[in-house]
């Protein structure tokens, strides 16, 4: 691809109130950490662009809210995204269950394609020293599901722009995957046989 040419990717975050969804957001973003926590109402969203080898990416990044209350609200924006982050607070063993109704939500919005929709895991506040969410279990849940998992710390910018890269990089894959099957499909390489009656 041309470097000269952008390719816009939306991304989702999404995960259950408190997880640090925002503050993960605003460290990979703009490498800043606020510790006053206030709560996302419905969506917020945030643009970053990025190189990943010769093509510039423009990550629009969907900052969702986690509040039982707005969740039907906040769904409608998981359509058209190209990936998604699903966050929970390894401090939160409730954030960790509700992974499943979190990933469930996401799969019935977004349109159903050959590819899999590309997720990764993020298991924040790994700078806290009451960890209720043992690391084995996390990565079990992800490896049956074949989602990439990563530990990270917001406040401590660990692993944050790791995580957010690779995602970046299975939605550009699942991009371009998308866009030459849409081409395939359109271009007829050879014209197909005409069939005449002959009386």
């Amino acid at each position: 691809m041309n470097p000269q040419k952008k390719v816009d990717l939306k991304l989702i975050i999404v995960g259950a109130i408190g997880v640090g969804k925002t503050s993960l957001l605003h460290q990979y973003v703009h490498k800043t950490f606020y510790e006053e926590y206030q709560t996302t109402l419905g969506a917020s969203i945030l643009s970053k662009i990025i190189m990943l080898g010769d093509t510039t990416l423009k990550l629009q990044i969907w900052d969702t809210g986690g509040q039982e209350r707005f969740r039907s609200m906040v769904s409608t924006f998981y359509k058209g995204s190209d990936g998604c982050v699903l966050a929970f607070d390894v401090t939160d063993l409730e954030s960790f269950e509700a992974l499943d109704i979190w990933r469930g939500d996401v799969l019935a919005k977004v349109v159903p394609m050959e590819e899999s929709y590309p997720m990764v895991l993020l298991g924040n506040k790994i700078d806290l020293a009451d960890r209720k969410v043992p690391q084995e279990l996390a990565q079990g849940w992800c490896e049956e599901k074949d989602i990439p998992y990563f530990e990270v710390s917001a406040k401590n910018d660990i692993n944050v722009v790791q995580a957010f890269e690779m995602l970046a990089g299975r939605a550009l894959a699942r991009y371009r995957s998308v866009l030459e099957n849409h081409l395939m499909d359109s271009i007829k390489l050879s014209p197909e046989p005409s069939r005449s009656s002959c009386c």
